[in-house]
């Protein structure tokens, strides 16, 4: 994210000795992306970050995927895959289940009770939404306070934990990709501002506020990253705690952004997908759909027309309201929607019609949109409700039968 921050201590010109109270140095780490030909920062640390003491295999949590074959639109129930009492025992780090993937991004979902491992994922970006609950980030650049509708950004390789807090647990959506994650490309000026027809600002965005210093030695932290394989993982041991920067600036590093913040975009007319996205990575797009008044023009149909996005797969997580084109189709708060390419999809049957004279959506909602084809996870297949390919087909003869009889 091209927006520049300055947090704790730093040296006035770049690359120059910056030096402890005592006299000793502090260490200057340069953190960039694409070959320090993008974005950047420099965290200045209290000790060497290159530093460990051990390192051992680690097992992330399971990543293997089956295909959607036969190819089916499918419907799969989040909510079910964490009982009443298992996401107390449950972490965000270790305790996630990946529900959808393919090459560009990982989907995966946790009920959470428990302070996570230190962790970073070297694989790419992750955009984490917080269905509910809330708590705290900790990270090497600082602490990020989150609560329930924030879009927390994590850039690759951040180290951090995940912190809970309170007596309910921490719901958190985790879009995992093999890239890097940031606002969509037409919202931003050709040197990074954000524009004035963008449905957000930078003054939306929340980074932390000072640096997060902890003392400890023998300091574990969880590394996924890329192997021969696929992923895998990496258990290291630092000698000193990984908390240590004293101070840090530049453009890359992580931020929130609540859902609450999105302005909508809408018209006389139904608008296209397009026009909900907040972030994009390597193929595939994040959008969300929030509370807003709908299509005005006086014959105009407020839910989507049926469409074929023959490029993407289309992934709706439902986070709160009635979604009103899904009405009839059994899913609700903490449902999914996978609408694949290839299979023409829109409101199911009444929906269209019931849609017409309203004025406001009371409907909240993330879609992921993917530009290759999407594989079923172990949590995606463990949640799914076999019935909801066929709702189109059994809700509309049962929606003719209704206008038979009126």
């Amino acid at each position: 994210m091209a927006y520049y921050r300055q947090i704790g201590e730093v040296p006035p010109k770049r690359h120059t000795q910056h030096r402890r109270p005592d006299g000793g140095l502090y260490y200057e780490e340069l953190m960039g992306e694409e070959g320090f030909s993008s974005d950047s920062s420099l965290l200045y640390h209290r000790h060497i970050p290159s530093a460990i003491s051990d390192a051992q295999p680690w097992e992330p949590p399971d990543a293997s995927l089956t295909p959607n074959h036969p190819l089916t639109p499918r419907h799969l129930r989040l909510h079910a895959l964490f009982d009443e009492l298992g996401w107390k025992a449950a972490d965000v780090v270790t305790g996630r289940r990946t529900v959808l993937g393919n090459e560009d991004v990982r989907i995966c979902y946790v009920v959470a009770g428990e302070v996570s491992p230190l962790y970073r994922n070297a694989v790419g970006d992750e955009c984490c939404y917080v269905e509910a609950g809330s708590g705290a980030v900790e990270t090497v650049f600082g602490v990020l306070p989150v609560r329930q509708g924030d879009y927390v950004i994590l850039p690759r390789a951040t180290t951090h934990r995940w912190v809970p807090s309170g007596d309910e647990p921490l719901r958190v959506y985790i879009v995992e990709a093999s890239s890097h994650i940031t606002p969509a490309r037409r919202y931003l000026s050709r040197f990074g501002q954000l524009l004035e027809h963008a449905p957000f600002c930078e003054r939306d965005l929340h980074g932390p506020s000072e640096p997060l210093l902890v003392d400890g030695t023998e300091v574990e932290v969880l590394v996924k990253h890329r192997g021969p394989g696929g992923i895998t993982g990496t258990r290291y041991l630092y000698p000193r705690h990984p908390f240590d920067v004293v101070g840090w600036d530049g453009c890359l590093y992580p931020y929130t952004f609540n859902i609450a913040d999105f302005e909508p975009i809408t018209g006389r007319v139904h608008q296209p997908p397009p026009v909900h996205q907040v972030f994009e990575g390597h193929n595939f797009v994040i959008c969300n759909f929030v509370p807003r008044k709908v299509d005005y023009h006086p014959l105009a149909v407020p839910v989507p027309y049926y469409h074929s996005n023959v490029d993407s797969d289309e992934v709706m997580f439902y986070c709160g309201g009635d979604y009103e084109a899904r009405k009839g189709s059994g899913i609700g708060p903490g449902s999914v929607s996978v609408h694949p390419g290839g299979h023409a999809h829109g409101p199911q049957p009444g929906a269209y019609e019931r849609s017409i004279g309203a004025d406001f959506f009371d409907e909240l909602a993330v879609m992921v949109d993917t530009f290759r084809p999407l594989q079923l996870g172990e949590g995606g297949q463990a949640s799914e409700d076999g019935d909801y390919a066929w709702s189109w087909a059994r809700n509309d003869t049962d929606h003719v039968r209704e206008d038979a009889s009126s």
